[in-house]
């Protein structure tokens, strides 16, 4: 069981997500998680990637990982779902679901290990304290 909270995001299939097999090619997936990661950390941990900006840092995805279970098409409609699994000095690991909105099928799973990086630079940099209090959101029992 998760130690951190999992937050929600439904998101579309738009048309230039559909590649010659006639479903999402397997690249739009990552780009879902990230869509519902920026507007999940600005709704649920009140701290967004502007603020982020705003303090000179960025966040970069170190390594991804991804299963894939069932296809998902042009018209559906999804439910990105991701959480805090962990933190790191520099960094968090953000595991991920993708799940059909209308029968709540599982269609991929996985997790992104990212880092926080200086703009100016782009080197990792120690996480915040602020950072760390604002996203360590514990899951109801």
């Amino acid at each position: 069981m998760s130690v951190y909270a999992k937050f929600e995001s439904e998101l579309a299939v738009r048309p230039d997500d559909i590649d010659l097999y006639q479903h999402v090619h397997s690249t739009r997936y990552l780009d879902y998680v990230l869509a519902a990661r920026f507007e999940q950390m600005e709704r649920c941990y009140g701290m967004g990637m502007a603020e982020f900006s705003r303090r000179g840092l960025g966040w970069f995805m170190a390594t991804a990982q991804i299963a894939f279970k069932r296809p998902l098409g042009l018209g559906d409609r999804m439910i990105v779902r991701t959480w805090i699994e962990s933190f790191s000095s520099h960094g968090c690991r953000v595991p991920f679901q993708i799940e059909r909105a209308d029968n709540r099928k599982l269609c991929c799973d996985g997790a992104c290990d990212y880092v926080l990086v200086t703009l100016a630079d782009g080197r990792p940099t120690p996480l915040p304290a602020d950072v760390v209090e604002k996203y360590t959101i514990r899951a109801n029992p």
